[in-house]
C-alpha cells in the first residue's frame, strides 16, 4: 500500500472494517479484534458507536499512525 492509498482512507471520518484491514495489514479476524476493542473503550467512555464503522482518529491513535 502506497503512502497516497494510506492517506486517502486515513482522511475518512469513519473507518470500515476493509478500510482496517488495509490500514493495518492483518486478516478479517485480526481487524475484528482491534474494531472491538476501539468500540469497547469508546463506550465505558459513554459514546454511543454504530456498529458497522469506528472513528477513523480512534484507528489512527490505537494503531499509533503518524499522519
Amino acid at each position: 500500500m502506497t503512502a497516497e492509498e494510506t492517506l486517502e482512507i486515513v482522511s475518512k471520518q469513519w473507518c470500515s472494517l476493509e478500510d482496517l484491514m488495509k490500514i493495518s495489514q492483518v486478516g478479517r479476524n485480526s481487524a475484528l479484534k482491534i474494531k472491538r476493542n476501539i468500540r469497547e473503550k469508546l463506550t465505558k467512555q459513554g459514546y454511543m458507536v454504530p456498529k458497522h464503522v469506528v472513528p477513523m482518529k480512534e484507528v489512527v491513535d490505537y494503531l499509533e499512525l503518524v499522519t
